[in-house]
């Protein structure tokens, strides 16, 4: 057999790089979850304690192709459906995990960016997740002398 014949069958097969995914590519872990969230007007809303990711299939078989006919490349890729936010604080001390009733759902639709914090399209006022936000800023933070205002 000859030396070229022998290099040929022992060099592995080339990879094809990774398909082009449309639109930000997150790692939930490092870009969403523990974040911030900030309202459209700047006022801390809640942080981020899970993520609500829609398009994956329950039983395992993946999900149905984005498109149909041969411009389908199989199932479209899984996205973010919601934030969630809720009273984990027990559950990360003593493990385990809180009921999916007690969480507080943020739709993906209302999130404007992501970066260090988290901002929303919407004003805070909207969301049932910001009334732990607001209660500690009324009855803990206000007590606290100078907590009343912004600083200088």
């Amino acid at each position: 057999m000859s030396p070229l014949r022998r290099r040929a069958e022992a060099e592995p097969e080339r990879i094809l790089p990774a398909p082009q995914i449309a639109g930000r590519v997150l790692d939930a872990q490092l870009h969403l979850l523990d974040r911030q969230i900030l309202d459209a007007g700047g006022v801390p809303v809640t942080t981020v304690d899970d993520v609500e990711i829609a398009g994956l299939d329950p039983d395992g078989g993946g999900s149905a192709p984005a498109q149909a006919g041969p411009a389908a490349t199989g199932p479209p890729a899984p996205r973010v459906g919601a934030l969630l936010t809720g009273p984990v604080l027990g559950t990360r001390i003593f493990g385990g995990r809180p009921p999916a009733d007690r969480f507080v759902r943020i739709p993906w639709r209302d999130v404007a960016e992501v970066g260090t914090v988290i901002r929303l399209g919407v004003r805070g006022d909207s969301l049932e997740a910001s009334w732990v936000e607001r209660w500690l800023r009324n009855h803990v933070i206000a007590r606290i002398p100078g907590g009343r205002h912004a600083p200088d």
